[in-house]
């Protein structure tokens, strides 16, 4: 978990290991606390940021939901290029995960704030991200 300004994050995809905290802290900024999701993506060894909002938020445009990730990635991003998705946890599901490990008495009760995070309706993993990547031989 990645917190910054009060505010926590689940590292969702790394591809090509391009997630460094600490250059995420330096080039993070408040403009992005309203997003649910930010990717960052590296270019000319430069870290770029970029928000995007959960699909089933409404009145956003479609090009800065969740399911528009990949097309940013293509259109914007240089072809292969290193990049991570963050997931901000919402405070609600912080409360529930503190109150479900302070009710457990031992590790084997342990699951139940795993349960109530899994429970998002958002997938935690992005498999399609993974076609950005070169296919062998090119």
């Amino acid at each position: 978990m990645i917190t910054i300004d009060h505010m926590h994050f689940e590292l969702v995809e790394d591809y090509r290991d391009a997630f460094d905290e600490e250059q995420f802290k330096k080039k993070y900024s408040e403009v992005l606390n309203k997003y649910d999701y930010i990717v960052g993506d590296i270019g000319y060894e430069k870290l770029r940021l970029t928000g995007f909002y959960r699909d089933s938020k409404s009145k956003v445009e479609r090009d800065k939901k969740y399911s528009a990730i990949q097309d940013y990635l293509y259109e914007y991003c240089n072809f292969g290029c290193a990049y991570f998705v963050l997931r901000k946890i919402p405070k609600s599901e912080m409360k529930a995960g503190q109150e479900a490990e302070t009710e457990s008495p031992g590790p084997e009760n342990s699951s139940n704030g795993r349960d109530q995070a899994d429970s998002s309706p958002e997938p935690k993993k992005n498999k399609t991200l993974a076609a950005h990547q070169p296919v062998d031989g090119e």
